[in-house]
């Protein structure tokens, strides 16, 4: 079991909500590539977790569009290091990345217009 996922003071994911498996990796590690398991493949089920509310669900849904399944379920995987710690401890962190831009929702945009002066002084240049 994992531990508890914290993303900011009032957001942690718990670790029953998280799921891992190592697979054998494509980046380095020369030889030994061949024999240990060192990928990690992270799962978050989005959909069923209690710890996200709607509209941080949606808007995670949203940021991770090409990494969430039809269940609703997030795929990260981490293959950077030689070690299956360290890649676990890189998939963790690119959730806790995701979840954060996901916590707030994006600032609305202000329309605005050039004054008349501006506009005046390109036209007659």
């Amino acid at each position: 079991m994992l531990a508890d996922l914290h993303i900011d003071g009032w957001l942690t994911v718990p670790g029953c909500d998280l799921e891992f498996f190592a697979v054998r990796a494509s980046g380095p590690g020369g030889q030994n590539v061949n024999k240990t398991a060192t990928k990690v493949v992270l799962r978050f089920d989005v959909a069923a977790s209690h710890a996200l509310n709607a509209g941080i669900k949606a808007r995670l849904r949203a940021l991770a569009a090409g990494r969430i399944d039809r269940q609703g379920v997030l795929t990260i995987t981490s293959q950077h290091s030689r070690y299956q710690a360290q890649n676990l401890a890189d998939a963790r962190r690119k959730l806790a990345t995701l979840l954060r831009a996901a916590m707030y929702p994006p600032k609305r945009r202000v329309p605005t217009r050039p004054s008349k002066r501006v506009v005046r002084r390109r036209l007659k240049n």
